[in-house]
């Protein structure tokens, strides 16, 4: 099974995808990033109907590729990364932040409720990103699809993926793709 995947009826599957070092390095300054790299993720994205963030990853993925009106730098906007992530619908989840815009809304109350209701959507699927939100969401058995790119460095640093999980998620491998660069795509869905 992989990309076709069938899930329950009307219900859409959540994904993670991550960029790690080979010693497990999720620093995103830490994973290299070329244009295979983000023609990957646009494709990625582009698999899912909307996108769920914790607030750290929101503010950093807007301050990165949110265009700014009369900004002389900015992002390229005929980047398809660039291009999917704007267009995007996005959940954030916080308790801190009062308001979000470019095209997203917060989700608040119970994490695993909220998040249930928006996997009970008819759609292509959810996509989530980050590294403590998917923490959370690991521990309450809501990911469907896990995505690790995996780049040829040693950063020699933190932070590291699900850092305090109380209980191991066993995976099968679904996927595998080699990337120009040398970074390898490894997909795997939790074994249920």
């Amino acid at each position: 099974m992989g990309v076709g995947r069938r899930y329950a009826h009307g219900m859409r599957p959540l994904r993670y995808s991550i960029n790690i070092t080979l010693d497990g390095c999720c620093d995103h300054r830490a994973a290299p990033a070329d244009e295979g790299l983000h023609r990957h993720a646009a494709e990625t994205l582009a698999r899912a109907d909307a996108l769920l963030f914790g607030r750290v990853t929101y503010e950093m993925m807007e301050g990165a590729f949110r265009p700014r009106a009369g900004a002389k730098e900015g992002p390229d906007l005929m980047d398809p990364f660039v291009q999917t992530i704007n267009a995007a619908k996005k959940y954030v989840v916080s308790s801190t932040l009062d308001r979000v815009d470019w095209n997203a809304e917060l989700v608040r109350g119970d994490l695993g409720q909220a998040v249930q209701q928006l996997k009970n959507q008819p759609g292509k699927g959810l996509y989530v990103g980050g590294v403590k939100l998917p923490l959370a969401l690991a521990e309450l058995g809501l990911i469907d699809e896990y995505e690790f790119v995996v780049h040829p460095r040693l950063a020699g640093h933190g932070p590291t993926l699900f850092a305090g999980l109380s209980k191991y998620v066993d995976l099968k491998l679904v996927g595998r793709q080699e990337l120009a660069s040398g970074a390898v795509v490894l997909r795997y869905e939790p074994r249920r």
